[in-house]
């Protein structure tokens, strides 16, 4: 298992069939190591990508008073699709946690406000307890590109035929014509066709 000795010794409650949820009635004293796996098997496809691989997580849990800080680091792989040839591709994934947690009932929601930077890394939690699957996903969404390549040189897809051209060549004529010329050229094939008008 992966583990960041930046967390001190070993915790006991290294998960093997590790739960999903963080109780923080047991979170002792100012800060405690909390390391976690989890099966990729118990994350379902999300936004565009599955995990291919165990979800390590590893974190120090900071309290203060009702208010917590999860900072620590995620690794896992994920599968993902090209944007530009649609193929599958696995990219391992290492990111670095910095959350603040907040009782749900300090959310009122009420009226309109400005978001700062700071609030984007303000989560909240109810009950008493996190859950670490919801960290997980959003942080793996928070880190996925907008438009995922399997490469750089990823060639794509062929937009007549629609052939992987990194695999193939097809030998279509993908040269771009605009549109809004296509009356003016069906005009001059009619003339080399019919040729010049005669003078009655």
């Amino acid at each position: 298992m992966w583990y960041s000795a930046g967390f001190g010794h070993m915790p006991e409650d290294v998960a093997g069939g590790a739960s999903m949820r963080l109780d923080l009635r047991n979170v002792r004293g100012p800060s405690q190591a909390v390391v976690r796996a989890f099966p990729a098997s118990a994350f379902g496809l999300d936004d565009g990508f599955t995990i291919a691989a165990p979800v390590e997580l590893g974190l120090a849990v900071r309290k203060d008073g009702d208010k917590y800080s999860l900072l620590g680091r995620l690794v896992t792989t994920v599968r993902r699709e090209c944007s530009r040839c649609l193929e599958p591709f696995d990219v391992p994934i290492a990111v670095d946690i910095d959350v603040r947690y907040l009782p749900h009932r300090v959310n009122s929601g009420e009226g309109e406000q400005e978001i700062s930077e700071e609030d984007l890394s303000i989560a909240f939690y109810r009950d008493d307890e996190i859950d670490l699957g919801g960290l997980v996903r959003e942080q793996l969404q928070l880190a996925a590109p907008m438009k995922p390549l399997c490469g750089d040189g990823c060639r794509g897809l062929c937009p007549i035929c629609g052939a992987n051209r990194n695999l193939e060549a097809c030998g279509c004529d993908t040269t771009w014509r605009d549109p809004r010329l296509e009356p003016l050229r069906a005009l001059v094939r009619t003339t080399v066709d019919t040729g010049p008008a005669r003078k009655v």
